[in-house]
């Protein structure tokens, strides 16, 4: 796996797939700053463990933005991508977070629904109307509140880019250290952790749950949930 080998956590492997567990700060693959990725690490991971020859392949079905660390699911053949992207697209792959967000929610669990918009020229996302943006749906639950502070915990009905730190942010609760959403923000890493990915095996019919824990660092060990 190159320089990234003890930085990855397999979460699960077999002939079909290779689940990990993303480090933050790495992007999930290649991108103008040209820093290691996470499909190249793993692709290369196999390359060395299977002792294959030329080029591996690695299906990439869904991302986490580059500083978000968790679960994360590639798949191993096309017929498993093929698969996986249709449960995907069929919003059938259970995404689960934690988040810790600024201030205290009105509803202790509810659910989010905006219409949000990509501007590819900055990277940024921001909310607009149902004719010009894509319908974006979250549900979250408040496990715990302290120090001004909230632990959600966020369940993805739709995956769009950036679409848990804008749909929290645009509600006057950003996620603690987002550094593109958060005004506040400190120098620190995102409070944002995709602790489970559940979905069904692409060939064996059977349900996959992968788990990562959250960071035991500030401000996770605010709560004592985790």
């Amino acid at each position: 796996m190159g320089d990234g080998k003890e930085m990855i956590n397999i979460l699960y492997e077999d002939n079909h797939l290779l689940g990990v567990e993303k480090p933050c700060n790495i992007p999930v693959q290649e991108d103008d700053s040209k820093d290691e990725d996470l499909l190249s690490i793993c692709k290369a991971y196999i390359k060395e463990k299977y002792q294959k020859p030329g080029n591996v392949y690695l299906g990439l079905v869904h991302r986490l933005d580059r500083p978000v660390g968790g679960c994360m699911i590639f798949a191993r053949t096309s017929k498993a991508a093929s698969r996986l992207s249709e449960q995907m697209r069929k919003n059938e792959i259970k995404k689960t977070y934690y988040a810790i967000v600024e201030g205290m929610l009105d509803e202790t669990s509810g659910t989010l629904i905006d219409y949000l918009v990509k501007d590819h020229k900055t990277n940024t996302v921001s909310t607009t109307d149902e004719a010009h943006g894509k319908k974006s749906i979250l549900h979250y639950e408040v496990l715990e509140t302290r120090n001004h502070l909230s632990l959600l915990k966020i369940q993805l009905e739709t995956g769009r880019s950036h679409q848990i730190r804008v749909q929290l942010s645009s509600r006057k609760h950003p996620i603690v250290n987002d550094q593109r959403y958060n005004p506040n923000a400190k120098k620190g890493q995102i409070a944002l952790h995709c602790i489970q990915l559940q979905f069904e095996h692409p060939t064996k019919k059977e349900e996959v749950i992968l788990t990562s824990k959250a960071p035991n660092e500030w401000p996770w060990t605010e709560f004592e949930v985790i």
